[in-house]
């Protein structure tokens, strides 16, 4: 399949869709993907044809099931390299999977004083497991730093891993879009005795994978950020380890024997698959990963950059000085996570309002010109620009790029002018300060609420 942008939108059946007699234009993607027409289509098509359980019935649904459930594992290790189709764990998402190494493998072999050594860079899922391990055991953690790019800053990293059990890093951030140097990372973990735990969530759907080139001990990612259902992640991690380690969920899947005295473990990797795992979820997971093995990862690649640089280069030329580009503005090391408007996975990072933006966040440092203010008048502290014609952002703490989003509608061959609302959620939960001064500016400004993401109408 070649990768052609505009033939590859008519794959997304939601871009059709229209609110308020407009095309939606799709930015959301840092935080899930849209599903194209193949994943539907498989889901149903199992759910109509061959839905049952798995690996516990002898009639023929059930060995269809089952047999699709460990196709979907199957394709999984050959879309990360994995050397053995064992090592393939599913899990609720990537989440899940961090809390299970966290918890599972750390209460096993972590006690008071040892360390964790983690970056300033990551995801709460790679925080808050590692917290909740140093209230219960005294474990001590270390952060690595960033450089005023957006890069994490090595200067002492061998001193930071001094002594360490565990580097815990993602392997591109999903706040800045830097894409870490992940086998150096590895090496130097190993080097100090500790294992490498790479969360991938938001590298593996855009990136060829190789966990064997860059030689981590485990890998977690989700399957809503690469096309795939939610519900439904991966933990990927070495025959050994996973096998030294307790289980971290007990019953149904993972059981081989129970007993009023006991219980024995199934072998991997359902040892960590407890309960009736997410059957038809894998199936879709697996038309994903056919979707995008054949639009081609190194294609997925290099259309990311190409946009990351038209994006960078655009906002650099137009604004000079007047902006500042958090994070590196050097393409080829950083990601594009969010879909341009003609539908496809583009720029830099999605919105994220806990106080920053991720992405190329775009801070004018100047003062809100009158007609800026009109827009900013009816809700206090927030800072409202009407950037460019037909677009107001809404945001917390931040004054962040209609420019961006411009760029993409440029790029789509969409005249801005044309674009009539773009609303920037909060992405808090309902109840929480940033959330309600987004709605409530949204409704003041007679603008539709999409979720907590970002829509444009035109």
């Amino acid at each position: 399949m070649s990768f052609d942008p505009t033939v590859v939108k008519k794959d997304f059946p939601l871009l059709d869709r229209e609110i308020n007699g407009k095309p939606i234009v799709y930015l959301d993607s840092a935080n899930t993907s849209q599903k194209p027409r193949q994943v539907i289509d498989a889901m149903s098509r199992f759910m109509e044809t061959s839905y049952a359980p798995i690996n516990r019935s002898a009639y023929q649904l059930a060995a269809e099931s089952t047999d699709a459930f460990e196709g979907a594992r199957a394709a999984v290790r050959r879309f990360i390299n994995a050397p053995r189709v064992n090592e393939v764990v599913f899990t609720k998402n990537a989440t899940e999977a961090l809390n299970l190494v966290a918890h599972s493998w750390g209460r096993a072999n972590l006690r008071a004083g040892d360390v964790v050594v983690l970056t300033h860079m990551e995801h709460h899922a790679n925080i808050v497991p590692w917290h909740m391990l140093a209230a219960e055991r005294g474990v001590e953690l270390r952060w690595v730093p960033l450089t005023a790019d957006g890069r994490l800053d090595l200067t002492d990293l061998p001193k930071l891993l001094d002594g360490a059990k565990v580097f815990s890093f993602t392997a591109m951030s999903n706040v800045l879009g830097t894409l870490t140097p992940v086998r150096e990372l590895v090496d130097a973990a190993h080097s100090a005795g500790a294992i490498a735990i790479v969360d991938g969530c938001q590298y593996v759907p855009h990136n060829p994978t190789d966990v064997q080139a860059w030689n981590a001990d485990f890998l977690t990612f989700s399957s809503h950020k690469l096309c795939g259902p939610s519900g439904i992640g991966v933990l990927w991690g070495r025959e050994a380890l996973l096998d030294a380690m307790p289980p971290f969920l007990g019953g149904g899947n993972m059981i081989a024997d129970v007993r009023v005295d006991g219980f024995s473990c199934a072998e991997l990797p359902a040892k960590f698959e407890a309960g009736t795992p997410p059957i038809t979820e894998a199936i879709g997971m697996h038309a994903a990963i056919n979707y995008l093995t054949a639009l081609g990862m190194d294609q997925v690649r290099a259309h990311e950059v190409e946009m990351a640089k038209y994006a960078i280069d655009l906002l650099k030329g137009r604004y000079g000085d007047d902006i500042t580009i958090h994070g590196p503005t050097d393409p080829t090391v950083r990601a594009s996570r969010t879909l341009d408007a003609t539908g496809l996975v583009v720029m830099p990072g999605g919105v994220d309002m806990h106080s920053h933006i991720a992405g190329p966040k775009v801070n004018t440092g100047r003062k809100m010109r009158p007609e800026e203010k009109r827009d900013a008048a009816p809700v206090r502290r927030t800072p409202l620009t009407r950037s460019w014609r037909g677009a107001l952002n809404i945001t917390h703490g931040a004054t962040m790029g209609g420019h961006v989003i411009k760029a993409a509608v440029e790029r789509a061959g969409i005249d801005p002018a044309s674009v009539e609302d773009v609303v920037m959620g909060c992405g808090l939960p309902e109840g929480a300060t940033g959330s309600n001064i987004a709605r409530q500016a949204a409704l003041r400004a007679g603008l539709p609420v999409w979720g907590s993401g970002v829509t444009v109408n035109r």
